[in-house]
C-alpha cells in the first residue's frame, strides 16, 4: 500500500466536544499472524497455494483422519528463526508445541497446535519511523513479547440461498507467525507504521507475502484508554482490518468512540469488535467477560523443537543452526535508510518515502546509475511529488503503475536536457500509463510537448505579458519583486505552460529594466 497514511476526520468518528478535560491515553497492542511463504503445510505435504479449488489443497492430516500424525516442516522453522534474529528477538534453544483446543465449525481437529508457552522467539524490539502529514518525522520503538508458530484454521463459507454452510479446508494446516507486541503504541498512525515496518522486512525476508488481500497478514488491535497516571482501562480488541491504511482508520474511532463513551458517562466493556471498512467504524461482535478455558496441553505428537544456538556452527539435518541462518539476514530497512541518506545525501523523510515504496527505490537506484549528471534532489521529486502522487490520486499501488523504469529514465533525461518542462514531464506521467507501448519521444511528439527556448518567441510571449499585466509591472517597478511572478504566469499560460521558464525570467529581467 502506500508509503505514508493520510488519516482525514470521518464523517463516522465520534465527536468530542463533551470530553473531559483531563488529559487522556490510549494504548495500542497489535497481534499479527503472518502466513509463511512454503509450497507446503506446517505439518503437512499439502500446498499452499492462494486461490486453489475449493478443499483441493487438503491432506489427510489437515482433515484430522484417526492416524495421522504431524510432521513439522522445516522450512517453516527457518522462516521463523529469520524472522526472529531480524526483529532483535532472543531465539530460544528449545520450544515446545501445544494443543490450545476450542471449537470452530472449520478446525476439525477440535484444537490448533501452537506454541502458547514455550516460544520459537521472545524479546524482540521493533524501531520504526512514524509519519504522519503535516508533523514531523519520528521513530518509535516497540517490544515484541513473542514470536510463534502455529497452524491457521479452515474457511467456512455460508450459502445465504441454500440456508447453510459450507466448509473450505484449504486454509486449515497453513503455516503462521504469530507475533505478539508489546501495549506501547499511542495511536493509530503508530500502528500503521509498525505494520508497514513489518512488511518491508518480512518481504526482504522472503518469509511472507504480505499479501493482506490474500490473508497472508492479518491484524487485531487491542485498544484502551486511561487517565494519566491511573492503571490500564478495559481494552477491546478490534478485528477484520484488512489494509494497513484500515489499521490507522480503525484504531484512530476505536480510540475515539471509547473516549466518546466515557465522557458520556458509559464504561468501556472487554468485547470484540469488527472494523466495518464500508461505513467506517467498529461494530461489537461478541463480549469476552467470561475467559475462555483454551485447556492447553502440550502436543503429544511432536517433540520439543532443539536447535543449535552455538556461534560458527553449520546446520545439520537433525539440527538447524541459528548462527548459519544469520549469515543470510539481507540488508533491512532500516540500514538501507541510513545507507540513501550517506551515500546520496538525501534527507530523512526522502529515505524513509523511498525504501516504504520498494519499487521507487528500484527506480531511484537505476536511474541514478543510469543518468550520473541529474542532479538526486530532481530524481527524487519527481519520483515522489509527481509520480507517487499520480498513483495514489488513483489509488493506486506504484508496482502496479504500467510505467516501465526506462520510461521514467527518458522523461528525466528530456527534462535535464530542457527538451520539457516539469509540467510537460508531468502530463507524460499520465500519457505513459495509459500508453505504456509508446516511447516518451512518441507522445512529446504527438502531444507537442516540447518545450519552447527560441528566444525570439520568449521574448515575444514576454512581451505580450508585460501588456496584459499593467499591475504587476507597475508594482514590479516600484521595487516589489514578488509582483514578477505573476507576469512569469502570463507567460507560462500564453505559451501553454510550454515556454522555457528559466529563460523567460531572464528576458523579462531584462525587457523590465530597460522600461525603468
Amino acid at each position: 500500500m502506500r508509503n505514508y497514511i493520510v488519516v482525514r476526520r470521518l464523517a463516522t468518528q465520534p465527536k468530542l466536544a463533551n470530553a473531559p478535560k483531563r488529559k487522556w491515553k490510549s494504548v495500542v497492542g497489535l497481534e499479527v499472524h503472518a502466513q509463511i511463504a512454503s509450497a507446503s503445510k506446517l505439518f503437512s505435504g499439502s500446498g499452499t497455494a492462494f486461490g486453489a479449488p475449493l478443499n483441493t489443497g487438503v491432506a489427510y492430516f489437515d482433515a484430522s483422519i484417526p492416524g495421522t500424525l504431524p510432521v513439522l516442516n522445516r522450512k517453516c522453522v527457518e522462516s521463523g528463526i529469520k524472522t526472529a534474529l531480524a526483529l532483535g528477538c532472543r531465539v530460544n534453544e528449545v520450544s515446545m508445541f501445544d494443543r490450545k483446543h476450542y471449537f470452530y465449525a472449520d478446525l476439525p481437529n477440535g484444537y490448533q497446535i501452537t506454541q502458547q508457552r514455550a516460544a520459537l522467539a521472545n524479546n524482540g524490539l521493533m524501531t520504526f519511523p512514524v509519519i504522519t502529514p503535516g508533523k514531523k518525522v519520528y521513530y518509535k520503538s516497540v517490544n515484541l513479547l513473542q514470536l510463534q508458530l502455529e497452524q491457521d484454521s479452515g474457511k467456512s463459507l455460508h450459502d445465504e440461498y441454500l440456508k447453510r454452510s459450507l466448509v473450505d479446508l484449504n486454509r486449515a494446516g497453513l503455516p503462521l507467525m504469530e507475533l505478539v507486541f508489546a501495549p506501547d503504541l499511542e495511536t493509530g498512525e503508530e500502528a500503521a507504521s509498525l505494520v508497514k515496518e513489518l512488511m518491508l522486512i518480512l518481504r526482504r525476508l522472503q518469509t511472507c507475502s504480505c499479501k493482506m488481500e490474500e490473508g497472508a497478514l492479518r491484524v487485531d488491535a487491542n485498544i484502551s484508554i486511561h487517565q494519566e497516571g491511573d492503571p490500564l482501562g478495559v481494552r477491546t480488541e478490534v478485528k477484520n482490518i484488512g489494509s494497513v491504511r484500515s489499521i490507522s482508520q480503525a484504531i484512530s474511532y476505536e480510540i475515539n468512540r471509547q473516549l466518546e463513551l466515557v465522557a458520556d458517562g458509559g464504561v468501556v466493556t472487554n468485547e470484540t469488535r469488527n472494523w466495518d471498512a464500508e461505513n467506517r467504524r467498529t461494530v461489537a461482535m461478541r463480549d469476552k467477560e467470561v475467559l475462555q478455558d483454551y485447556r492447553f496441553m502440550p502436543e503429544p505428537n511432536l517433540p520439543p523443537l532443539h536447535l543449535n544456538l552455538k556461534p560458527g556452527c553449520r546446520s545439520t539435518k537433525e539440527l538447524i543452526s541459528v548462527a548459519e541462518l544469520s549469515e543470510q539476514i539481507p540488508e533491512l530497512p532500516e540500514h538501507t535508510r541510513q545507507r540513501l541518506m550517506e551515500h546520496y545525501k538525501l534527507n530523512a523523510e526522502t529515505a524513509i518515502i523511498l525504501v516504504n515504496e520498494p519499487v521507487l527505490l528500484e527506480h531511484f537506484v537505476n536511474i541514478s546509475k543510469s543518468l550520473a549528471g541529474v542532479p538526486t534532489k530532481v530524481i527524487t521529486n519527481f519520483l515522489i511529488n509527481d509520480l507517487l502522487t499520480y498513483c495514489n490520486k488513483l489509488n493506486l499501488d506504484v508496482e502496479d503503475c504500467a510505467i516501465s523504469a526506462e520510461a521514467l529514465k527518458d522523461v528525466l533525461q528530456a527534462l535535464h536536457a530542457e527538451q520539457i518542462n516539469l509540467q510537460a514531464a508531468r502530463q507524460l506521467i499520465q500519457l505513459l500509463h495509459n500508453n505504456p507501448s509508446e516511447t516518451v519521444s512518441q507522445l512529446v511528439t504527438e502531444n507537442n510537448l516540447q518545450q519552447i527556448c527560441d528566444l525570439g518567441s520568449i521574448e515575444a510571449y514576454c512581451q505580450q505579458a508585460i501588456a496584459n499585466q499593467p499591475k504587476a509591472v507597475q508594482q514590479y517597478q516600484k521595487g516589489k519583486s514578488k509582483a514578477l511572478f505573476a507576469i512569469v504566469g502570463e507567460v507560462a499560460k500564453l505559451s501553454a505552460q510550454k515556454a522555457n521558464m528559466k529563460l523567460a525570467v531572464e528576458c523579462l529581467e531584462k525587457l523590465l529594466k530597460k522600461q525603468k
